[in-house]
């Protein structure tokens, strides 16, 4: 099969463009997390160890259905009592239309890249993807568009047509000049 060009996830331009995630202990308290993603406009922030390796993620979803839903103080609730426990991570190297493909069949949103290290890096998120599919997704329209207008036509009618229309289109040009 052949590789694509750009196919990891560190050769996408947004790997290289998008800010560094925010990043935030299990033991602090949501409602610092609320500030910085009200902030910084973030749909998420990441939760790590003591070793800076990725064990959770908070969302804005994780906020509404575990913290808001539940009646939670956002003062006094933990990170580690809302967020999601061992998300899916992907490293830099990997493809990235296998992560499009899991993200798509797993039904998420978000997902934090990490070097070799297994330091965060970058979230995608799957508005990420749009810009490597769009090429392909425009290709496959306009064959679908031939292949309608094409349907029940044959190369002879075809023909026919092109005749008749250019005569029509001389005649117009004979009847305005």
């Amino acid at each position: 099969m052949e590789t694509r060009k750009g196919g990891r996830l560190v050769d996408r331009p947004e790997f290289k463009t998008k800010p560094k995630p925010v990043t935030f202990l299990g033991k602090d308290k949501v409602s610092q997390a609320i500030a910085v993603m009200a902030d910084k406009n973030y749909g998420s922030v990441v939760i790590i160890d003591s070793k800076d390796k990725v064990v959770g993620i908070v969302t804005e979803r994780d906020i509404v259905k575990k913290l808001v839903n539940n009646n939670m103080s956002p003062k006094t609730t933990k990170l580690e009592d809302i967020m999601t426990l061992n998300p899916r991570v992907a490293n830099e190297n990997d493809d990235v239309v296998d992560w499009l493909r899991i993200m798509s069949n797993d039904r998420f949103r978000r997902l934090p890249v990490v070097d070799a290290n297994g330091k965060i890096k970058v979230i995608f998120t799957q508005g990420d993807f749009v810009s490597y599919t769009w090429p392909d997704l425009i290709f496959q329209a306009s064959q679908l568009a031939k292949a309608s207008f094409m349907k029940g036509f044959s190369i002879n009618t075809l023909l026919i047509f092109m005749v008749i229309y250019g005569v029509a289109l001389i005649a117009a040009m004979k009847a305005f000049l």
